[in-house]
């Protein structure tokens, strides 16, 4: 019979997932031998048989993958004939080439089989909170380096006691080379400390835990990727507490529950919605809330959305078996800082926040938030949709539409991620936050430090927002070894909806945001762009108003809307039926107005999130923001999960050197006209508002369709966090007969921009290598 040996390279996830011991026993069952082994690449493997016994290894390599792995590319090596051959196989030594190419398998839920020893009271890791299997459990957040092995992660310092070890040395073992492998006897232990450190709980630190939640207290407890603070959702007192020390006065907090039954006790939940709640990344999932839900009111104020996610630790499974299988879970940090990481940044930043801390000693080397994710109807059926990207889904890297050099894109300077590139991929970072304090920023240099340091790529450029004083640009100009890219925001915002959608053809770029440096120097935000990675042009956009008092218009957006009442009413606008204007001091009112005509301190913008804002402070539901978004936010939750079309207001488009303007007086007339209407409600005039950006969205699309023969249309920016706005554009523009792209795995808001700017500055080096 012919045999061969055959020698594999295999890329995608495949370390940290117990691919090698499928490998091991793979090859066992088919007679074969060989070995294989880790490398920075992927894996290699090298069999060696009967060619039919090789071939069907082949075969079943692909068809029968553990659960977290996946393979992105099997490369042939080599292949030789042989006379006479080995049925011993081996896992080899991992070996550290220098190259790069091999993936890091994001964090995992902590799989059944572990949750069945758990709770089992006969078996030896029973009640043991950091249980994890192959199959399961931390990988990203403890990684130092890779290859993945247990000493490049923060598992070194724990040796295996003999039982553990036999596991992990027994290839028919579940937890067969399982590197995080532990149990009570050799494995980090769980504490329960006191504000000051002080031990408390004594030996049974869980159940005393329990306790104190039952109580009412709030606890900060140690995650995946950090810490969380957890509460009794349904306990008035301890919700209002959590939200007076976290100084969050208004923004939904998020839910852990036991599983997606308990889920649908509080909250509506469909297939899919069910699915995304159980996939392996376990992220946050946006729900549409049950009337009367037992829950606190002070969980999601005034929101007809809640949002929960399933536990993803083993600690979380006994935290929730002893309470009401619900708890609130919201991100450990102090108010703008990243989220703890380590014991003592959380004894040093929580001690206000939590009453009690539950810790354990296996170190987190990299914060992972948890990701928010959410189900929206598309004409091509129910889709998942990523909000924030974190947790469970980095370092996942992005296909590119194109070979790239290798390149950083340092991204945006609120809600930031940053972004490595090279060869075929895009390697994501988790979410950062807002790089406005010495806390973040420290966590977008480490990121940037840990994600060159696991990838191996060193890059060539610097991709970075036209804005000069944000840090991230000031971070760009730090790095001499690297050929800065300076890259507009909403042209970043629209090659980042391309890239999440595999295209690389010329396309017509809606774009609303809140704010983004423009090119001309002024602050853009409801843009439709013509072009692709390599340029763009700047075809119509929402007419120009001002912001009076700068920043201070946003966090006020009562502000916004007395400007554009002035821009467009005049001296009338004290005159006009509107409460907005009737109730508030009639000097600040002047004030506003004299602010707005003679341009000072209110620059101008073409926001359409400052737009939504301003219409959420006419209709009296938000003249002040706590949180970013909330005003806008407000004005969708009353027609939120409800996407009944109604007539649209008057559209005008002007012609403004030759882009298309889209002029927003018609609808200030006709809002004033409706609030002077008994029959009108708040929610017909915000559904009212909603279509008109509808309507003129497609109607602009349609236009410069037709003038620039393009058919393809992105849809990118934080305003299309707005479901409603976002599926009844998507509808609309499909039905126009136009090729509508959304996004999927990269979050729509600033969460993205470091994608499209590292596809600007790869299309550009592509574009100036060509030319030399």
């Amino acid at each position: 019979m012919a045999a061969v040996r055959r020698t594999l390279r295999v890329t995608g996830f495949v370390q940290g997932v117990g691919f090698r011991p499928f490998v091991y026993r793979l090859a066992a069952r088919h007679l074969l031998g060989g070995w294989v082994l880790n490398d920075t690449r992927g894996v290699t493997i090298c069999v060696e048989g009967a060619s039919p016994a090789v071939d069907a290894f082949g075969t079943d390599l692909h068809a029968q993958l553990p659960g977290l792995a996946r393979i992105d590319s099997c490369e042939l090596l080599a292949e030789e004939p042989l006379r006479s051959w080995s049925s011993h196989f081996t896992i080899r030594q991992s070996r550290s080439d220098g190259g790069h190419g091999g993936l890091v398998t994001p964090d995992s839920f902590v799989c059944q089989d572990c949750v069945d020893e758990l709770q089992n009271p006969e078996d030896r890791r029973h009640g043991y909170p950091l249980i994890n299997c192959t199959n399961c459990g931390p990988r990203y957040s403890i990684i130092r380096g890779v290859p993945y092995d247990r000493p490049l992660t923060t598992m070194a310092d724990f040796v295996m006691c003999p039982d553990c070890r036999k596991e992990y040395d027994s290839p028919a073992d579940r937890r067969f080379h399982a590197q995080p492998n532990a149990c009570w006897r050799c494995g980090p232990q769980v504490r329960l400390l006191r504000p000051d450190g002080s031990r408390a709980g004594g030996d049974a630190p869980v159940r005393a835990a329990v306790r104190m939640l039952r109580e009412g207290r709030v606890l900060a407890v140690k995650a995946l990727g950090g810490y969380q603070l957890m509460a009794d959702p349904f306990n008035s007192a301890a919700v209002a507490e959590l939200r007076a020390r976290k100084e969050r006065s208004a923004k939904p907090l998020a839910l852990l529950a036991a599983d997606s039954a308990v889920v649908a006790r509080y909250a509506h939940v469909d297939g899919a919605e069910s699915r995304l709640l159980e996939s392996p990344a376990r992220p946050i999932v946006l729900l549409r809330a049950r009337r009367d839900t037992p829950l606190d009111p002070g969980v999601a104020p005034g929101s007809p959305t809640l949002g929960f996610m399933l536990p993803t630790t083993p600690l979380q499974h006994l935290l929730l078996a002893g309470t009401a299988g619900v708890l609130v879970a919201t991100s450990g940090n102090a108010p703008d800082e990243p989220m703890a990481r380590t014991e003592e940044e959380a004894l040093a930043a929580l001690p206000g926040l939590a009453d009690a801390f539950l810790v354990h000693d296996r170190v987190i080397h990299t914060r992972v938030d948890d990701s928010i994710a959410r189900v929206v109807p598309t004409p091509q059926g129910p889709a998942a949709v990523l909000l924030r990207r974190a947790r469970g889904f980095v370092p996942d890297p992005l296909p590119t539409p194109f070979p790239i050099p290798p390149v950083l894109a340092v991204g945006a300077e609120l809600k930031n991620t940053v972004c490595l590139g090279a060869g075929n991929s895009l390697h994501v970072g988790q979410h950062i936050g807002d790089l406005k304090t010495p806390g973040n920023q420290r966590f977008f240099t480490d990121t940037i430090a840990h994600l060159r340091q696991i990838f191996h790529v060193s890059p060539r450029y610097v991709a970075h927002d036209l804005h000069p004083d944000f840090h991230s640009t000031r971070y760009a100009r730090s790095c001499p070894d690297m050929e800065q890219v300076p890259v507009q925001h909403h042209h970043a915002h629209m090659a980042s909806c391309m890239a999440d959608n595999g295209l690389d053809r010329p396309v017509i770029g809606v774009i609303f945001d809140g704010t983004g440096y423009g090119s001309d120097g002024t602050i853009w935000g409801g843009e439709f762009l013509i072009g692709d990675y390599r340029g763009f042009e700047r075809a119509g956009h929402l007419g120009r108003f001002r912001l009076p008092g700068g920043d201070r218009a946003v966090r006020e957006p009562a502000r916004v809307a007395i400007a554009l009442l002035t821009q467009h009413f005049g001296q009338d606008t004290k005159d006009l039926p509107i409460d907005l204007v009737r109730s508030r001091d009639p000097f600040e009112v002047d004030v506003l107005m004299k602010m707005t005509q003679r341009g000072l301190n209110a620059p101008v913008t073409s926001s359409m999130g400052r737009l939504f804002d301003a219409f959420s402070a006419l209709l009296g539901v938000c003249e002040e923001v706590g949180y970013e978004g909330q005003a806008a936010i407000e004005l969708e939750n009353l027609i939120a999960w409800d996407p009944t079309p109604a007539p649209p207001w008057p559209l005008q488009l002007d012609d403004e050197e030759g882009r298309l303007v889209l002029n927003h007086r018609p609808w200030l007339e006709a809002l004033v006209s409706g609030l002077s209407d008994p029959r009108r409600s708040t929610a017909d005039l915000s559904r009212a508002f909603h279509e008109s950006i509808v309507h003129a969205v497609v109607e602009t699309c349609r236009r410069l369709s037709r003038t620039h023969r393009l058919s393809d249309v992105v849809l990118s920016g934080g305003v299309f966090l707005n479901q409603h706005l976002l599926v009844r554009t998507e509808q609309e523009l499909t039905t126009a007969g136009l090729r509508v792209h959304t996004h999927r795995r990269v979050p729509t808001n600033d969460g993205g921009v470091s994608v499209g700017q590292a596809m600007v500055a790869a299309a550009r080096a592509v574009a100036a290598n060509e030319q030399s």
